[in-house]
């Protein structure tokens, strides 16, 4: 009952609250989801030791979902070291999302919907994770979406909210199409959406082909394509990233729940899940390698610009997204789930101390009137400067794990990008240096939102700055918790995310990739890998020390631009041009949008409308035969009279007209 209770308890919560929250109240309400919630992470963690450190995997049956011909899905369990990875991080936020809720959300009247809201987003979350099939999965992928369409647009009251829920849930569905046809590519060729039945079948259907429209595909390389279009979606990848900017038009815990460990990270574990599928299709392989480099590299260029404390962070979480992503696509899924994992903490304490911040001025968000706010809100500033030594990978090079948590998992990233550029990858060769490039331009802006909101002059108004507060201790214990993990994670965590391929991943994620690294790392050092005292002899020193160094510089920028000599007057008194436009504007990618898609659509639509529907349908339908026959049926109402004799003097000259037309006939 273990796992029944770790994933049901938040739907226990999200029904209790959502149905009874007005008959028992808000606090009851908030204590009851809250409370799950504390428990399904506990739970969680003992999982966690049990499957991940003890190699515990087991597939637990709940009901049959799906049964119909040769179609057959089963709602089920599957545990096993990936699936334990994700129970810790999306219950481990939430939780401490939900207690943070009660401080920030505390003057929100409408507390027992929200916290419905959180621990719905949660259950579908975990559906999703605990999936042994593709079907279950999309159900709980389709839940996800849902939940953050009511999230994103709580404050339903706001057009801005409003439009930002509609926007994400468009978005989202366009990325979910090729997720709903890649699963039924995959019953297609496979006959069946079980995980363990599709991924041992790979290699028998490496080579074959589909034919549609004339065209022939790899079935394999199709597969791999159209699953990846919905990670695209969900986790926000290049094109299909408009929606997470805006999703900040949401309550601030939302945006740490989103952005941090669960909705988004939706599709970076699709893909390491689906990892026999992306092993055999290197061309797919290649492009998400290529794809999630250049998202890490243009949310970074973005981030430099945005002056909304949380955007910046919404654009890191887009571009720490993409490291991730490109790690998967060089086969490095150990590292992909190891960032995963950390920046979870660090991601989350972010969005969270922002929201502390947010808290403290009275709901401002423009980092422009902030500034000189550490000693009014002394935690929230020592724990944003942790998650942003953590963001920065501050660390030591060549220890592999004695640093922050970003320091451990994006190193060992960059690492496994160069070792497939060694291997002749030019895919990999791009993604480490945009790894690298993008390291600089994330220190630069990380650093950038701390010195213009907790340092130099107050720029905004100074009856906001009197009354500034600390937060209370609902939201500074969370921040506290995940300032832990931002510290801690990537040391306690790391040889067994990167090199423990037996006894941690067991057959959750190939070995053979997870291994590169450490045959690297272990063969020049006449090792073995029970070898603690090992270190990164294999990599050229550049190589270990080219993040720290970039990380380095980003900050002494940073400094320069907005410390040195009072810089930040001057600095945003003088902000413009053409590159900074064009960064602040997103690189005119929603105008785009609007350009081609939107206002093609919204053509289309007049068309059927004043074409289709008035022209044709109402001119000839309700306007043309319905209204004449309405017409018709008028006139002839009138002859009902009710008088016998109208009646009788009717059929008589219908009877002479007969006559008549009788004797005609005969007569002719």
């Amino acid at each position: 009952m273990l796992y029944q209770a770790i994933v049901f308890l938040p739907l226990l919560g999200a029904l209790i609250a959502g149905l009874g929250g007005r008959k028992i109240g808000e606090k009851p309400s908030m204590a009851i989801t809250t409370g799950l919630l504390m428990v399904s992470a506990i739970l969680s963690w003992v999982a966690f030791s049990k499957v991940a450190l003890g190699g515990h995997t087991e597939e637990i049956e709940l009901f049959r979902f799906m049964d119909v011909g040769g179609f057959k899905a089963n709602w089920a369990l599957k545990i096993d070291t990936l699936t334990a990875v994700m129970l810790v991080v999306v219950n481990t936020v939430s939780a401490l999302v939900h207690l943070y809720s009660w401080g920030y959300m505390d003057e929100d009247p409408h507390k027992p919907r929200f916290f419905a809201y959180l621990s719905l987003f949660t259950f579908a979350m975990l559906m999703l994770v605990t999936a042994n099939n593709f079907i279950q999965m999309f159900f709980g992928w389709e839940g996800v979406g849902l939940a953050s369409y009511l999230l994103i647009g709580f404050w339903y009251k706001k057009p801005s909210a409003n439009a930002a829920a509609i926007k994400a849930f468009v978005t989202n569905r366009v990325g979910d199409v090729g997720l709903a046809l890649g699963v039924m590519t995959i019953f297609l060729v496979f006959g069946s959406v079980n995980f363990d039945t599709v991924f041992s079948a790979v290699h028998d259907n490496q080579d074959r082909i589909l034919s549609f429209l004339g065209m022939e595909f790899n079935a394999i390389e199709l597969i791999a394509f159209l699953l990846f279009v919905g990670a695209m979606g969900k986790s926000a990848q290049f094109i299909l990233h408009v929606w997470l900017p805006d999703a900040m038009e949401g309550p601030t815990p939302v945006s740490a729940l989103i952005h941090a460990a669960t909705m988004v990270t939706a599709g970076v574990f699709l893909v390491c899940r689906a990892y026999p599928i992306y092993e055999a299709a290197p061309v797919t392989s290649g492009f998400i390698t290529v794809l999630g480099a250049f998202t890490a590299f243009f949310a970074a260029t973005v981030g430099l610009v945005q002056n909304d404390i949380k955007r910046v962070i919404a654009y890191s979480t887009c571009s720490q997204l993409g490291y991730m992503f490109f790690a998967a696509g060089i086969g490095a899924y150990n590292a992909a789930m190891f960032h995963l994992f950390t920046h979870a903490f660090f991601k989350a304490l972010l969005f969270l101390g922002a929201g502390s911040v947010i808290h403290a001025l009275h709901h401002e968000q423009d980092m422009r009137k902030m500034g000189g706010i550490w000693k009014v809100v002394p935690v929230t500033y020592i724990v944003m400067i942790i998650g942003t030594l953590a963001i920065t990978g501050v660390g030591i090079p060549g220890t592999g794990n004695i640093g922050f948590a970003g320091f451990a998992s994006k190193d060992l990233i960059i690492e496994s990008a160069y070792d497939a550029a060694h291997g002749g990858s030019a895919a990999g060769a791009f993604a480490f240096w945009a790894g690298i490039v993008a390291a600089l331009m994330t220190s630069f802006y990380s650093w950038r939102l701390i010195f213009m909101t907790f340092h130099g002059k107050h720029r905004g108004e100074k009856k906001v700055l009197d009354h500034a507060h600390e937060s209370p201790l609902t939201m500074l214990i969370p921040l506290g918790v995940l300032a832990f993990g931002a510290l801690f994670a990537g040391m306690f965590f790391y040889k067994k995310f990167a090199y423990g391929v037996n006894d941690f991943w067991g057959h959750a994620l190939p070995m053979q990739h997870a291994q590169i690294a450490a045959d690297n790392l272990y063969a020049a050092a006449g090792t073995t890998m029970s070898d603690e005292a090992a270190g990164h002899h294999s990599y050229p020193a550049w190589v270990l020390w080219a993040p720290f160094i970039v990380s380095a510089l980003g900050f002494v920028i940073a400094w320069f631009t907005y410390m040195y000599k009072n810089g930040v007057e001057k600095r945003v008194n003088a902000e413009g041009g053409p590159l900074y436009n064009f960064l602040l504007n997103k690189w005119y990618i929603d105008e785009l949008y609007d350009a081609t898609i939107v206002r093609a659509t919204r053509w289309l639509g007049d068309v059927f409308w004043k074409v289709g529907d008035i022209g044709i349908i109402d001119r000839f339908g309700p306007n043309g035969v319905a209204a004449a026959a309405m017409s018709i049926g008028k006139r002839l109402s009138k002859i009902q009279s009710g008088y016998l004799y109208h009646y009788a003097f009717i059929m008589l000259i219908g009877v002479a007209a007969i006559i008549a037309l009788v004797m005609r006939t005969v007569g002719g």
